[in-house]
Order: structure tokens, then sequence, then C-alpha cells
């Protein structure tokens, strides 16, 4: 065997191995799904693997036999083919009872993991996605309309910059290029969340692979889906379903904290969307019982003043009537 089949020979069987620990986001050059960071995403991981190494178990033993026969039964050795061979009854037999057992074996547990993934009941909170051209909106319901938290996620400005000016992204130095918004989704750890998706325009699909799902949001429908982030970080991903000129540019991050931090922050947004208070005007001073205004008659005098009137002018009448003596 060449060297070049040698080396090829120890990748295809070191690949596996290399395989086995993967980070929650995919990374450049990463040849496995990562493991993710939600109990769903370790299902479909743990799954995958099993596949993996069945169809590597079965690629050796198939890739070997072809080998063994080439070599052991060349026409240089003096092997004669065999005419008459037609069917062997046992091998058929062998080959159909084989498959069936390995994908017995692989639909049992994957089976259950399914109805795990849709089974979102006994949730501790819910968090409404809802899809638009071009950006995410998420809603914390609460207890009264009041304490609903609602904001909007898009793609950070820096980004939107960058990718309108022409510049060449990789000489820019934006960190997360295209993968980062200016309000990213805040959840706790360690949480059962119940999501609803849906959209109001066009398809959307709603997708962060360290989760280990993706769902369609499509207007008039909701869909459901459940996670529990167990370990805290940053978490991001993108729409999923071609939704218009920006579909590239409607990303998504997931932010798991800690569930004392979350409260936290959960508070900080009631507080900053409460509306403000109406003020209300004050009342005027009202003036002591008995004390009449400033610059004006008491009520009685005017009654008095109009009864002297008449007496005064009879008065004065006589005296200019009587004869001086």
């Amino acid at each position: 065997m060449s060297r070049t089949g040698v080396i090829a020979s120890l990748a295809a069987l070191l690949a596996p191995l290399a395989a086995m620990a993967q980070s929650a986001d995919p990374q450049r050059w990463q040849l496995n799904m990562g493991k993710g960071v939600t109990p769903l995403s370790e299902n479909a991981y743990s799954a995958h693997m099993l596949a993996l190494w069945i169809c590597f178990v079965i690629g050796i033993i198939v890739f070997g036999a072809m080998a063994y026969a080439m070599f052991k039964f060349r026409k240089s050795k003096g092997a004669v083919p065999d005419v008459d061979f037609t069917h062997s009854t046992r091998l058929e037999i062998v080959w159909t009872a084989v498959p069936v057992l390995l994908l017995i074996v692989m639909a049992v547990p994957a089976t259950q993991k399914i109805f795990n993934m849709y089974d979102v009941r006994e949730a501790d909170m819910t968090i409404k996605v809802t899809g638009y051209q071009w950006l995410w909106k998420y809603e914390y319901p609460g207890a009264t309309p009041a304490e609903d938290v609602v904001f909007t996620s898009r793609l950070d400005r820096r980004s939107d910059e960058v990718r309108q000016s022409g510049v060449d992204a990789r000489t820019a130095n934006v960190p997360h290029y295209l993968l980062d918004v200016d309000n990213p989704l805040v959840v706790p750890v360690g949480t059962k969340i119940h999501f609803l998706v849906t959209a109001d325009d066009v398809i959307h699909a709603w997708w962060v692979p360290a989760l280990g799902w993706k769902q369609d949001a499509i207007p008039g429908i909701v869909n459901e889906a459940w996670a529990r982030i167990d370990t805290p970080g940053v978490y991001r991903g993108q729409c999923a379903e071609l939704c218009g000129k920006d579909h590239g540019f409607m990303p998504i991050v997931v932010k798991a904290v800690s569930k004392d931090e979350f409260k936290q922050w959960l508070a900080d947004q009631r507080a900053k969307n409460a509306p403000a208070p109406v003020a209300t005007p004050a009342p005027a001073d009202a003036a002591p019982a008995g004390t009449a205004p400033a610059g004006a008659a008491p009520a009685d005098a005017a009654p008095a003043a109009e009864s002297a009137a008449p007496a005064t002018a009879a008065a004065d009448k006589n005296a200019a009537a009587t004869p001086a003596g």
C-alpha cells in the first residue's frame, strides 16, 4: 500500500476520535456536529454518534472484505472465478437480518428522544419568538400585561455599517461579524423554557445550533419547542429559512445567565418599560371659614348700607328746608 493510502486509512480511523468533543457553536474546520448545551442537543449528538460508529464498523468490515478478496484471489496467484455460483441462502439471510437488527437498535432510542423533544409540559417559563423582515421580537409574558417584557433584536449597528461600507470584513476588526445583535435573548440556566415560535410576514426559522433544534416561524401558526440550557454562555444562530433580501442578516444571540442575574435583568427591563406616573395638580389652598378676602366688604354690610341710604337723604332734605334763625 502506498504512503498516501496509509495516511488516508489513518485519517479515516482517527476521524471519529477527533470528532468526539466539539464546542457548542460551530468552529472553522469543524468535522463533526457540536454536542450543544441542552438535553435535546445531547440527545441528537448521542444518536448521531451511535449511527456514526455503526457506519464506521460497517465500513471497516465491507472495505476490509473487499481488500482481502482483491489481494487473496487475484489472477496473478492463480485464482479461478467460480462461474457456477448463483446465490447463498445463508448469506442472504445474514445480510438481511443484520441491517434490520441495526435499524431496530437505532430506532428505539431515536423514537424516545423524538417524543422527549416535543414534550413541552412542566415548563418553568414561556418566551414567544416572532419573526419579521428582518428582525426578531421576543416577549416574556408576565402575571399581568403590565409585567410583560417585549423587545426587538436585530443585526448590531457595527456589523451593518461594515456590510454596507464595502470594506473587507476580515480587516474590519468585528469579532462576531453578522452574528451579533443589539438586544440578545436573555435566559436563566437550569430552567425549562417553553418557546412559542411564529412570524408576522413571511416564513422564517429560528435556529441556534447549541440548543439542538430548529423551529419554523410561520405566519398564522404557532410552533412549540423547549430548551434547558445547563451551561452559562453566549450562543449564536441565524434565520434558517430564506425570507427575503436580508435573510442573511437576521442573527440570533442567546445569553444564558444565572437565575439570580436573570431575575435582576427581568426586574430592570420591567422598570425600564413601566409607564411614567401621571402628575396630578396640587389642590388650591382654601380660605379659613369666616374670613373675607382682602378688599371685599362683609356680606351683611351691603344690606345695611342700602337701608341707611334713604334715612340719610331725608335728613339732608329737612335740614335744607328749615330757615336760619
